[in-house]
């Protein structure tokens, strides 16, 4: 797990500050691993999960594939 330090400057302010340090922690997916922590999922029900979303993406992108093969 990594550190993130904010300085909060008189430049930018404390609202300014506290949204960067919300986009740092989107980057560096603190916020995922702690949710996925927060209970206990049998490795099946992981695979199964893992494989409905990677069958999402792939849907999602043939249909975006499919839709702008007429816009030319």
């Amino acid at each position: 797990m990594q550190n993130i330090h904010i300085k909060i400057d008189e430049k930018y302010g404390v609202e300014r500050s506290l949204r960067k340090f919300k986009r740092l922690c989107d980057s560096y997916g603190i916020v995922r691993m702690y949710r996925a922590k927060q209970e206990y999922k049998k490795p099946s029900i992981q695979a199964k999960e893992k494989s409905e979303a990677a069958e999402k993406r792939r849907r999602k992108t043939s249909f975006k594939n499919y839709r702008s093969k007429g816009k030319i």
